[in-house]
């Protein structure tokens, strides 16, 4: 498994986790990596992980995870002929649509909301671990004026 990006908060870092089986096969020289291990990036990834630890940010994700796919089902509810389904893991959310969402997220934009689209017909929302009730309320109320004028087809 590769891990990068959020690794570092920003610090250019990656990290390779494998079996002990797979490592013995690696070799030194065998593999390389352009952000390898330098001790400022180590200690940025360091940071990050006592961070994630003291301020119990997966405590956080797991609940808000809950109650943001709980509000998504409200909103699915609410609007079987936009929305189609969802999926995720955490708060690294999909919305599937039952049709493209580049209207969605532009008026998304316009409220302040940021949310991308995938596949034409996938919002992807993935708010920071930090993210509190107050804010996923936000993004619920923003979303409800960002709706499109669509119907299930």
């Amino acid at each position: 498994m590769t891990l990068a990006k959020s690794l570092g908060s920003g610090v250019p870092i990656a990290a390779v986790v494998a079996s002990r089986r797979i490592c013995d096969i690696l070799g030194p020289g065998s593999h390389a990596t352009t952000f390898g291990g330098s001790p400022l990036v180590c200690a940025a990834a360091i940071a990050t992980f006592e961070a994630i630890q003291s301020d119990r940010l997966l405590a956080n994700v797991n609940a808000m995870s809950k109650f943001l796919f709980a509000r998504l089902e409200k909103l699915k509810k609410r609007y079987p002929a936009i929305i189609k389904g969802t999926r995720g893991i955490g708060i690294m959310i999909g919305v599937e649509l039952h049709a493209e969402g580049d209207e969605i997220v532009k008026k998304c934009r316009e409220k302040g909301l940021l949310i991308n689209c995938t596949q034409k017909n996938v919002l992807r929302i993935m708010p920071p671990l930090t993210v509190k009730k107050g804010q996923v309320f936000a993004l619920q109320t923003g979303s409800r004026q960002c709706r499109p004028n669509f119907t299930q087809p």
